[in-house]
């Protein structure tokens, strides 16, 4: 029952990976594919031995780290109001998802002139993209605005599932606010935050689109994905942008096993 829709999930994911690695391992350019030869390992000697790479490693981490605590922060705000709140509940989840609902190229623009010198409203005569960390500070700014509601919704799907009786326990029991926040909420939540945190943390660690509309990976925010996008796109190295891809793909699943591991480990 199960074979067509595993030898479809097999052609839409595995088939693609695997072609790709393959492309990794060879010394391949579109500008010149006559001289399209296996070169082994060396691609990835020249990724992982250049400094670009572990430059745009450390900015998307910087990325990542900064947008995806920000959003936990404020998610985590707006979903303890938006399940705590008595009226106008359906109107206040309304408009907290409206950012979710824009596309993210949309949203790129609309930040990228917002921050305009001279035009955006925000900007004033400061470049904001024109240097590393005020740069930084829109693409997080950006990301933040359009994902928090993301993380909101998945943590008040967590908050929803955790019973009054055990906050009415704990009152009896004489635990404060900060109590039952920290020792109810938390632990009960707790499946519903690991959740939020690895699907945002796995999508914030390819971010491209809001780094190519606002930046074009310049003042040292080109991210990995960009990284790939340039070999690839740009500058024709099949070969190159593969083995990017490839370790792209290394380090996102790291990612996740290491969010399942501290999620067992904690269980």
């Amino acid at each position: 029952m199960a074979a067509p829709a595993l030898l479809l999930m097999v052609a839409v994911t595995v088939v693609p990976v695997l072609r790709t690695a393959a492309l990794s391992l060879e010394s391949y350019s579109l500008s010149a594919p006559s001289e399209r030869a296996f070169a082994g390992l060396d691609n990835y000697g020249r990724i992982l031995t250049s400094e670009t790479w572990w430059q745009d490693l450390a900015a998307t981490v910087v990325l990542t780290v900064t947008s995806v605590g920000l959003e936990f922060v404020l998610g985590f705000a707006l979903a303890m109001a938006m399940h705590k709140v008595l009226w106008g509940r359906q109107l206040l989840r309304t408009v907290v998802l409206v950012p979710y609902a824009v596309l993210t190229v949309v949203s790129a623009f609309a930040f990228r002139f917002a921050f305009q010198p001279s035009v955006g409203f925000v900007g004033g005569d400061f470049n904001w993209l024109g240097e590393t960390w005020s740069a930084y500070s829109v693409i997080v700014l950006t990301e933040v605005w359009k994902t928090t509601p993301f993380m909101a919704l998945m943590l008040l799907a967590g908050l929803v599932t955790v019973p009054g009786e055990v906050y009415e326990a704990a009152k009896v029991d004489g635990a404060g606010a900060w109590q039952r926040f920290w020792r109810v909420t938390g632990p009960c939540v707790r499946p519903a935050i690991v959740v939020a945190l690895l699907f945002r943390t796995l999508d914030a660690f390819r971010v491209f689109d809001t780094v190519y509309i606002q930046t074009q990976g310049a003042v040292g925010t080109e991210t990995l994905s960009f990284l790939s996008y340039r070999f690839l796109i740009r500058d024709l190295e099949v070969g190159l942008g593969s083995a990017v891809s490839v370790l792209l793909f290394v380090c996102v699943a790291m990612i996740a096993v290491g969010f399942v591991r501290a999620f067992r480990g904690e269980s």
